[in-house]
């Protein structure tokens, strides 16, 4: 499989799971069909967990690499639409922590690889969740993205879709309410190894980036010509230079008919964002890119979209779609969820 030590591909499309495995070759096995899956994780230190939250199905985990799924957290988890999962990077010997947002807000922990899970409530009392509202559904709002810290396990950020990106020092207990001229709406909220303190946001108000671990923000919007961003990655052993992928607003970036979308570039703080053309299709007619930074390997990139996976070897710059079955009913679709297994 082109990606060097890419191993298993998981997206979530809008009513099955994709799974494309090494052993496989070309081949994209479909399951967990009527799901609508809306985020997929694969655990870095045991790579045949992966986890898949749904809307209106719960959430599923595999122990064998994806090849059979079974519901889990049932009883504990209150509501059916599993919105964002994240792991921790916890680099001891210690499980990962398993983060699960839900719709409407809530946020779940588990510390035994999904066995039991434990609602984090101080989420819900914080003075701004009483103007939480997400637009297409106003009567409600959910946790759009999960980022646990890869600098200190400790810390916990959670994107609420819209409203508020929050943060918390203690893994979810106690919550510190979003900051003033920060991001209202981020969709992908990413941390960096060698950039302790930097937050990066991909926002449907913008591009902004915080050193302070989001005390303060400085929105980075010079050069993009569409400004509703979604997808997010940070090249692994360079924390300046950032791809994501935007369009005009929802209509454009996820309603096929209507789609138009960029990845930019951008590799240093002072530069504006350079759109990226490079091997990608055209802007329209293409959904909104969702994107991957490989953790292993620095300047490769991973992106999906309603025309298949591509993958950049050069921090970005040029791509090149991966040789794999992409069935025609795809290409009406745009991929919710995005994971990937590395050796």
């Amino acid at each position: 499989m082109p990606g060097h030590e890419a191993q298993t591909i998981m997206i979530g499309m809008h009513n099955s799971l994709l799974v494309l495995q090494p052993s496989s070759s070309t081949k994209i096995y479909e399951l967990m069909k009527g799901t609508q899956p809306q985020s997929v994780i694969i655990d870095p230190n045991n790579p045949s967990y992966a986890y898949c939250g749904t809307f209106g199905n719960g959430l599923w985990k595999t122990e064998d690499g994806g090849q059979t799924w079974e519901i889990i957290g049932k009883d504990a988890i209150h509501s059916p639409n599993i919105m964002s999962v994240a792991i921790s990077h916890d680099y001891g010997n210690r499980n990962n922590k398993i983060y699960v947002g839900t719709e409407p807000s809530a946020l779940y922990v588990s510390n035994d690889n999904g066995h039991s899970w434990e609602e984090m409530n101080a989420l819900n009392n914080l003075p701004s969740s009483t103007s939480w509202s997400f637009p297409p559904r106003p009567w409600t709002h959910h946790v759009r993205w999960i980022e646990p810290d890869l600098n200190n396990i400790d810390n916990v950020f959670v994107a609420i879709e819209a409203g508020a990106l929050v943060k918390s020092n203690d893994g979810g207990r106690t919550w510190i309410d979003r900051a003033k001229h920060g991001p209202y709406d981020t969709h992908t909220l990413s941390t960096h190894l060698k950039a302790p303190g930097r937050l990066y946001s991909s926002a449907g108000d913008g591009y902004f980036e915080s050193t302070n671990y989001g005390e303060t923000w400085k929105e980075f919007t010079s050069g993009l010509r569409h400004q509703y961003l979604y997808g997010l990655a940070v090249d692994t052993g360079d924390p300046n230079t950032v791809v994501a992928s935007a369009s005009f607003g929802p209509s454009t970036a996820y309603v096929v008919e209507d789609a138009e979308s960029l990845i930019y570039r951008k590799s240093r703080e002072e530069d504006d964002w350079k759109p990226i053309s490079n091997g990608l299709p055209e802007s329209s007619g293409t959904t909104i890119a969702t994107l991957i930074a490989n953790p292993k390997i620095a300047g490769e990139f991973y992106a999906v979209n309603n025309h298949g996976v591509f993958i950049s070897v050069d921090s970005g710059l040029s791509w090149n779609r991966l040789d794999i079955q992409w069935s025609k009913e795809y290409f009406s679709q745009s991929p919710r969820g995005f994971a990937i297994a590395y050796n």
